[in-house]
């Protein structure tokens, strides 16, 4: 059964970091690319960041840029997202998704196709003093 489980949410203060992880079960993880979407009420949903588990590449919102590194240990079939100098307007509900990534797409391209993805539960980050 193909499944993505994220963990590593909490509260933190502003300033602070946090490293998310997607654990992926079920399919084949070189065939596919990992992202990390957000959402918090009110807002429509956010790609933060993508990565090829296969070539290592990366694409990140401009929102996160600096501060997000998306990152990979194929050995675990784990994704990491390591956020720091969180701010209060990052708080959302993280989740990982994986769509197969066709040859001659790019990982900033997989991002929109990953709503027929497969999807996890989701994590809360909570930026808050």
């Amino acid at each position: 059964e193909v499944q993505l489980v994220e963990s590593g949410g909490g509260l933190v203060q502003p300033g602070g970091s946090l490293r998310l992880s997607c654990a992926a079960s079920g399919f084949t993880f070189d065939d596919y690319a990992i992202g990390w979407f957000r959402q918090a009420p009110g807002k429509e949903r956010e790609g933060v960041s993508c990565i090829s588990s296969s070539d290592g590449s990366t694409h990140y919102a401009d929102s996160v840029k600096g501060r997000f590194t998306i990152s990979c240990d194929n050995a675990k079939n784990t994704v990491y997202l390591q956020m720091n100098s969180l701010k209060p307007e990052d708080t959302a509900v993280y989740y990982c998704a994986a769509v197969i990534l066709l040859s001659g797409i790019t990982t900033a391209q997989a991002m929109g196709h990953m709503t027929g993805g497969y999807w996890g539960q989701g994590t809360q980050v909570t930026v808050s003093s």
